[in-house]
């Protein structure tokens, strides 16, 4: 844990007893501060009184005694509408940040790398945190990917915090300037949280802007908002600012100065003249042009905070990858069940689907706004789709005609029904090669699951069930 001390001998509020809100009050207490935490959700309230951490009834609290709110990230700070709590802190001229904005503030002497964008967060996260790791540096991995930041081990000066901010950590940490910061893409996400793109976006780009002119940022160029943001930084900043780009035509922006991929090639302007550095289809857990993004930025953060080049592009194909995220669980019968169950917006799922030419699809859950309708120039790539959860009838109807789908209607009957087809199509003789069950859901999880974790925990037990009651036939498994 580390001791957050800028608060000692001050009275502070920590609203939101999840991971990040409870591991706050601990942090706090164990640095001197009087901590009044609450939590509207009473079970969480009795998980932190069991944990010692003192509750107390904000709506009631003297707010005039109060030295700053730290609220979790899940709680709605400005829209749609800010939470009681936020205005009971703001009437009273009360600061409201948040964890990562406790750890800005302690000035540790370590160096902090920070990774943002829509979608790729959590893999380039964990990925940067792997090749700084097998370059024999100290790092400590966490933020939005899993363990709050307060909860991080206290590292060594020369040791490295690399962590995933989403827009709401940013929202809430206005002194955080990372020595690396990377923005991976934009897409239209958390519109609700704060009030349409222009203000998702702008969130984004503040963490970027707050850099001083000696730290460096890692941009996708690849989307129009990502690639704006780059302009305007590589303007004031120069070399500071590297451009990453994939594709069958990479931006020049990135061959200039920068990284991008081709084909699968990881090429690198600063280094060997963009002779190629690594084939990153070798890489089994990094498949597919978003994972060659995540890698490309993941590589060049780990070179400016001294990885050598070859070293690092070695390591990546050595990635273990992440749960949840592209995950192999299983090839029954030759057929590979991947378990996408993050992906729950349509750009997401469209990463997912560029990967492979005959799919069987489980799809749905909670719509986003606009649904799958972006994703229509993939649907040719679908052999069937499986349509689960609330948005089964709407999904149904992008489908329309061009896709034959069933609806499945939750998770358990899709697997059940997509192995069974599977199945069947291997003892006709008409499975095409590479047929891949796709969990890629393009939708929240909240109408059926706690979260994406527990539906695709879900899915990888259900495969795994599966496995057993076919052990006749030919079964691997792995992570991808």
């Amino acid at each position: 844990m580390i001791e957050v001390s800028t608060f000692s001998n001050r009275q502070v509020a920590v609203f939101g007893l999840g991971r990040s809100g409870l591991s706050a009050a601990k942090a706090l207490t164990a640095g001197g501060a009087d901590v009044l935490a609450w939590d509207d959700n009473e079970d969480r309230r009795l998980a932190a009184e069991a944990e010692g951490v003192a509750v107390a009834d904000l709506y009631r609290s003297d707010w005039s005694r109060i030295a700053a709110l730290i609220l979790s990230p899940g709680v709605p700070l400005t829209h749609p509408a800010p939470h009681r709590i936020v205005d009971l802190a703001a009437s009273a001229g009360c600061e409201v940040i948040g964890d990562v904005e406790l750890l800005a503030r302690e000035a540790l002497p370590n160096r902090i790398a920070a990774i943002t964008g829509t979608n790729g967060k959590s893999t380039t996260t964990a990925l940067l945190g792997f090749l700084l790791e097998s370059c024999g540096l100290d790092v400590a991995v966490g933020g939005n990917l899993g363990t709050p930041v307060l909860a991080l081990p206290k590292l060594a000066a020369d040791g490295i915090y690399v962590i995933e901010m989403s827009s709401y950590q940013i929202d809430l940490a206005p002194s955080l300037r990372p020595d690396v910061a990377v923005l991976l893409n934009l897409s239209p996400d958390h519109i609700d949280r704060h009030g349409d793109m222009a203000g998702y976006v702008g969130v984004k780009r503040t963490m970027l802007e707050r850099q001083t002119p000696d730290q460096i940022a890692v941009v996708g160029v690849d989307d129009t908002e990502s690639a704006g943001i780059y302009e305007k930084l590589a303007a004031a900043r120069g070399t500071k600012i590297v451009p990453v780009s994939v594709g069958p035509n990479p931006d020049n922006r990135a061959k200039e100065g920068g990284i991008w991929v081709t084909d699968g090639i990881l090429r690198a302007a600063s280094i060997d003249d963009g002779e190629p550095l690594v084939d990153l289809t070798g890489a089994r857990n990094l498949v597919g042009k978003h994972n060659w993004q995540n890698a490309g930025a993941a590589l060049a953060a780990s070179v400016a905070l001294g990885c050598p080049a070859e070293h690092a592009a070695a390591c990546l194909l050595r990635f273990p990858g992440l749960a949840h995220r592209m995950e192999d669980v299983g090839n029954i019968g030759g057929v590979r069940f991947i378990n996408d169950s993050k992906a729950t917006n349509a750009e997401a799922t469209a990463r997912a689907l560029a990967c492979f030419d005959h799919i069987i699809w489980i799809v749905g859950g909670r719509a986003k706004e606009g649904g799958i309708e972006s994703l229509r120039r993939y649907f040719a790539q679908v052999d069937h789709a499986y349509l689960i959860g609330e948005a089964a009838q709407e999904f149904a109807q992008s489908l329309g005609d061009g896709v034959a789908h069933t609806f499945a209607e939750n998770l358990d009957t899709a697997v059940t029904q997509a192995a069974a087809q599977a199945a069947q199509r291997a003892e006709n003789g008409d499975q095409p090669v590479n047929t891949v069950v796709l969990l890629s859901p393009a939708a929240a999880s909240f109408d059926q699951f706690s979260d994406f974790e527990a539906r695709g925990d879900r899915f990888r037990e259900l495969v795994q069930n599966h496995a057993v009651l076919h052990a006749d036939k030919p079964v691997a498994g792995g992570q991808a």
